[in-house]
């Protein structure tokens, strides 16, 4: 079957894109994870209209993720997501390289609740890695292509970030 470019699925997903290059655009961290709670929410719907449960439950743990990590950087809550995404893991996971994803979820929602700046955007950098490693194995061209396109924008980010702070005088 033959793929709708303009399907209402296809167009919620590059919505989704959008927000995710947005987010990491942006230098403020607060915006960064606004942004990055809009793609989660973008992708949930993108998803749900292309029948993909596992894609909606992960989307959904972004989502949640995302929207926690606005309000809190308690520990506790980013180890109960974490501990959320393992135990999705232990349902979902049929080989080993489905631990990819779950391994950059995870490694996501520290970076959120845990750092800022330069080391969040790093620490979402390595999932980001992780993330083309799954879909390359997995044959995904468009989500290769994205996750290629937010791992360059996340590093201009990040030098942008380090010249402001070396040009901040002290």
């Amino acid at each position: 079957m033959p793929i709708d470019w303009f399907s209402p699925a296809q167009c919620v997903g590059y919505a989704a894109f959008v927000l995710g290059v947005g987010s990491f655009l942006q230098t403020d961290d607060r915006r960064f994870k606004l942004f990055m709670a809009g793609e989660c929410l973008a992708y949930i719907v993108h998803f749900a209209l292309l029948g993909n449960p596992t894609a909606v439950a992960s989307s959904t743990m972004s989502f949640l993720r995302s929207v926690l990590a606005l309000r809190t950087r308690s520990i506790w809550v980013a180890v109960a997501v974490v501990a959320c995404n393992l135990a999705l893991g232990c349902v979902l996971v049929r080989q080993p390289a489905d631990w990819l994803p779950l391994a950059a979820s995870c490694i996501g929602t520290l970076a959120l609740f845990l750092l800022q700046g330069i080391p969040m955007r790093l620490a979402m950098l390595v999932g980001t890695c992780l993330w083309i490693a799954n879909n390359v194995i997995a044959g995904s061209i468009g989500g290769t292509a994205l996750e290629v396109v937010v791992a360059l924008v996340n590093v201009t980010t990040i030098i942008r970030l380090s010249r402001s702070r070396t040009a901040m005088p002290i």
